[in-house]
């Protein structure tokens, strides 16, 4: 693969999201509108929905490729989608090494090496209880999509402004937990010690 076939899908995505291809954009919000609709407000399963969207892109195809075998016109060709095995095997060592690290935190986190990782690991998993409460997977899904497609172009247009203002607001909160660290945290264990065989 070639260095410009590598760039155009990255090309591609950062038009689209920054709507330099405002029709793309504004379809892709359309279609994450109206997916969002049908899972979370018709209370259809996931499964069934997929499903039936599978099912019907399937029939107009064969439908679309019969019409025109009878109207003795070429059928319509379709792109032969092909995984490659060096394909695979990047994507498999990749998740493998990510897999690793994750069970090697997860691991340092459990036998309480460090304190303050367990703390803030704690303190995300029941922001993340809170959050998931209020509200469903699809709908978390649905307000990610939204903010993917308004942040980049407000950031490119805002970018300085938005810098200086993350500037201060990340001093001050450098300045707090520099304090609670001080007060609070170096005085806990960062070690269980060992019990010793008698």
């Amino acid at each position: 693969m070639s260095e410009s076939d590598v760039q155009l899908p990255t090309t591609v995505v950062a038009d689209i999201l920054l709507w330099k291809r405002w029709q793309l954009s504004m379809g892709a919000i359309v279609v994450a509108t109206i997916a969002w609709f049908l899972v979370d407000w018709t209370n259809l399963p996931f499964l069934t929905i997929c499903s039936d969207v599978l099912l019907i892109l399937i029939v107009l195809m064969f439908l679309r490729a019969n019409f025109a075998v009878l109207r003795n016109k070429q059928p319509p060709t379709i792109p032969e989608l092909v995984v490659s095995e060096e394909m695979v095997n990047n994507v498999a060592a990749s998740f493998r090494v990510k897999i690793n690290n994750l069970l090697l935190i997860a691991h340092d986190i459990t036998i309480g090496k460090d304190f303050r990782i367990f703390f803030k690991v704690v303190a995300c998993l029941w922001l993340l209880s809170v959050i998931g409460s209020i509200f469903s997977f699809f709908t978390l899904a649905y307000f990610g999509t939204l903010l993917m497609f308004t942040i980049p172009p407000l950031y490119s247009k805002y970018g300085n402004y938005v810098d200086k203002c993350c500037g201060i607001i990340n001093h001050q909160f450098s300045k707090h937990y520099r304090i609670v660290d001080e007060n609070v945290f170096n005085r806990l264990p960062h070690n269980i010690p060992k019990d010793k065989d008698s």
